[in-house]
C-alpha cells in the first residue's frame, strides 16, 4: 500500500473527557502553553518568559508539587498559581520487583485506566519503559498488550508523568539548594517508548512529552538516550526524527510480508518495502545513530537461517543494528521462544554480515514485565490459545 495511505486506527479512540471548569494540570503543558496559560491568569506578557523559567525548574528539575515551596515566587502569586492549577502525575496503584531488580509499576491515570511502566536497572545505565496509550490498536499477536483492546491515547503529562512518578520512586530529584545531583551517574538515564500502545498513533502528546524530558532546565536528558519504538506507521516515521529527534527503533520481526501481516497486523497497511522505503529516507540515520531493528525469535516462525540471511539483505544500506529479542511467554500465548542454540546461529549469521546483533537479556520476567508481557492489571482476564491463534490467523 503507498506510503501516503491515510492514518486511520482499528478501533476507536476514547479522548479523555477534561472538565471545562477546575484548575489546569501544568504538568504536560509545553513552554508556550504554559506561557498562555499564566498570561490568561492574569500575568503580565513582559513577565510570563521569566514566570515559565521558574515554575519550569520547580516542577521538572526540582520535583515539587506544592506551589507554597516555589520560594523565588512572590507568596501573593504562589496563592494564585494554586488556585488555577495543579501539579498532579499518574497514582501509582502498585509497585512489584523483580529477583532481578526490575520495577513494574501500575499507575491510574484520569478515567481511572491503568498502564503499566517499568524500570530497568544495569551497571552503566537505568531504562525507563513507558506506555503512551492504554491499550493497542495493533493486534501484535506474539505482544500480551495486543490482547487489550485500545482505550485512549495518554496526555502528554500522563507519558511525561510516568517519567516524574519514576523520579520519585528512584529518590533522583535534588534537593533545592543541594546542588543539582549531576556529579553521580543518574538512575534514570534512558527512556524507551516500548511500553503499551503505539507512539507514533499519539504522534503529538509523546512530542511534547519527549520534549519535556530533554529540556534543559528540567529533567534534562539528552536525545541520544530516548528511543521510540514504532510498529510501522510509515507516514510518521519522518516527522520522529524532525519533530522529536530521538532514536528510532522499527518493531520488525519477520522477513516476508505473509509471516509479518499475522504477527504485525499493521504491515497490512504498510508492506516490508513501504516501511524499508521510509526508513532508508530516515533523516537522522548514520553510523552514529543506527536505526534498531527489534526481532522476536520465535521458534518455527521467523527464526530459520534463511530469515536470517534475508533479513540482512532487507535492511542492506540502513544504518541499522538487530536487537534480538528471546521471546517472553505471556498466558494463552501461541508462540514459543526460539532455542537459544537457534538464536545464537542467527545472531552469528546477521552478526558476520556486518551488523551488530545483542541478544537482549529477559529481564523481569518473573513479575510479567519483560518485553511484550504488558498488560493492565484490570485487563488481564485471559484469551484461551485458540482464541488468540484464530484472531493470529496461525494454525
Amino acid at each position: 500500500m503507498s506510503a501516503s495511505a491515510p492514518i486511520t486506527q482499528d478501533v476507536l479512540t476514547i479522548k479523555r473527557q477534561v472538565p471545562e471548569d477546575g484548575p489546569t494540570n501544568i504538568v504536560g503543558l509545553t513552554r508556550p502553553a504554559l506561557r498562555e496559560a499564566l498570561i490568561a491568569m492574569g500575568t503580565p506578557e513582559k513577565q510570563a518568559k521569566m514566570r515559565v523559567n521558574q515554575i519550569w525548574q520547580w516542577v521538572y528539575h526540582w520535583g515539587v508539587r506544592d506551589f507554597a515551596e516555589m520560594t523565588n515566587l512572590a507568596k501573593d502569586f504562589r496563592t494564585k498559581l494554586a488556585a488555577h492549577f495543579v501539579i498532579e502525575i499518574p497514582e501509582v496503584v502498585s509497585k512489584t520487583v523483580s529477583a532481578d531488580g526490575t520495577r513494574k509499576y501500575l499507575v491510574r491515570i484520569a478515567g481511572g485506566h491503568e498502564v503499566e511502566v517499568v524500570y530497568i536497572p544495569e551497571e552503566d545505565r537505568g531504562t525507563l519503559c513507558i506506555s503512551s496509550q492504554v491499550g493497542c490498536t495493533l493486534t501484535c499477536s506474539f505482544c500480551h498488550t495486543g490482547t487489550q483492546k485500545l482505550v485512549r491515547n495518554l496526555t502528554a503529562g500522563e507519558i511525561i508523568g510516568q517519567v516524574m512518578m519514576a523520579r520519585d520512586d528512584l529518590g533522583e530529584w535534588p534537593e533545592p539548594g543541594q546542588g543539582t545531583g549531576e556529579n553521580g551517574p543518574r538512575l534514570l538515564s534512558n527512556i524507551v517508548l516500548m511500553g503499551m500502545g503505539e507512539p507514533l498513533y499519539n504522534f503529538e502528546n509523546v512530542r511534547d512529552a519527549m520534549k519535556i524530558a530533554m529540556d534543559g532546565e528540567g529533567i534534562a536528558l539528552s536525545r541520544r538516550r530516548i528511543t521510540l519504538s514504532t510498529s510501522g506507521i510509515v507516514p510518521e516515521i519522518a516527522k520522529t526524527a524532525e519533530e522529536i529527534g530521538c532514536q528510532l527503533a522499527v518493531s520488525f520481526h519477520a522477513t516476508t510480508d505473509e509471516v509479518r501481516d499475522k504477527l504485525v497486523p499493521i504491515n497490512r497497511k504498510w508492506n516490508i518495502a513501504a516501511l524499508l522505503e521510509a526508513l532508508k529516507a530516515y533523516p537522522k540515520a548514520s553510523n552514529s545513530e543506527r536505526i534498531t531493528f527489534e526481532y522476536v525469535m520465535l521458534k518455527d516462525v521467523n527464526d530459520s537461517d534463511e530469515d536470517a540471511r534475508r533479513l540482512v539483505k532487507l535492511i542492506e544500506g540502513i544504518p541499522a543494528k538487530i536487537n534480538l529479542i528471546p521471546f517472553n511467554e505471556w498466558p494463552g500465548a501461541p508462540y514459543e521462544r526460539s532455542d537459544w542454540a537457534r538464536i545464537e546461529a542467527f545472531a552469528d549469521i546477521v552478526y558476520k554480515a556486518g551488523y551488530a546483533s545483542p541478544i537482549r537479556t529477559p529481564r523481569g520476567e518473573d513479575i510479567m514485565a519483560a518485553c511484550g508481557q504488558l498488560k493492565s492489571a484490570t485487563e488481564r482476564a485471559r484469551k484461551s490459545r485458540k482464541q488468540i491463534e484464530a484472531e493470529a490467523g496461525i494454525g
